[in-house]
């Protein structure tokens, strides 16, 4: 499956908000929206100039959401189309399998320090869930599941770097953290409040529903 691999800071520029893709930069002064750079493209003005149809909005939460986890459509509407599926409020339902997605847990444990460095640490087979190599990034875990960087030199000492340098990420309290082992636990699955979404994933169900 293809993946974005061009410039994160575009993304952002492009949503006009910070989707935190590149670590501890978003962080920085350097940010391309702290720094108040538009849009990207030579027809911008005439674009803003136009009043968003209710459709545009709710692509662009639905953009939001997708570029912020690093996915691309098809995967993304393969997630949606499961929350469907279950019994409950398909906007949460979507945010809590985004969540516990086994990328975005090894980024929430700080083994990484952005989601798409968290991908390609699963792919690079450092990850173990429940004491078994696991190096697929979609993989859905749920409460009760451990995930641990694997006991090899390599892998520790590219974790400890992520952590030494992770200094504003503190773990999500439905997470359980055990730095020197270099381990983590799903301790419950996330309610809304807990994941703060950045976007109204209400109209991204909205969208899918059309």
């Amino acid at each position: 499956m293809g993946r974005y691999t061009g410039p994160a800071c575009r993304l952002c520029r492009r949503e006009g908000m910070k989707l935190f893709l590149k670590g501890a930069r978003c962080y920085m002064a350097k940010c391309a929206i702290d720094q108040g750079h538009g849009a990207p493209g030579m027809h911008v003005a005439r674009r803003r100039a136009r009043k968003m149809s209710e459709y545009g909005t709710q692509l662009r939460e639905k953009q939001r959401l997708r570029r912020q986890y690093g996915m691309q459509e098809v995967q993304f509407k393969r997630f949606f189309r499961e929350s469907l599926r279950r019994e409950g409020v398909t906007g949460e339902l979507l945010l809590q399998m985004l969540e516990l997605r086994l990328d975005n847990l090894v980024y929430r444990l700080g083994f990484a320090a952005s989601r798409r460095a968290a991908r390609q640490f699963v792919l690079h087979r450092h990850i173990a869930v429940n004491g078994r190599l696991a190096n697929v990034p979609s993989i859905v875990l749920k409460a009760g599941d451990v995930v641990e960087v694997r006991n090899q030199a390599r892998s520790r000492d590219l974790a400890t770097r992520a952590i030494e340098a992770a200094t504003t990420q503190q773990t999500p309290a439905w997470l359980g953290m055990d730095k020197k082992a270099f381990r983590g636990e799903v301790l419950s699955v996330p309610t809304r409040e807990q994941i703060a979404p950045i976007v109204n994933e209400q109209a991204v169900v909205e969208l899918y529903s059309r």
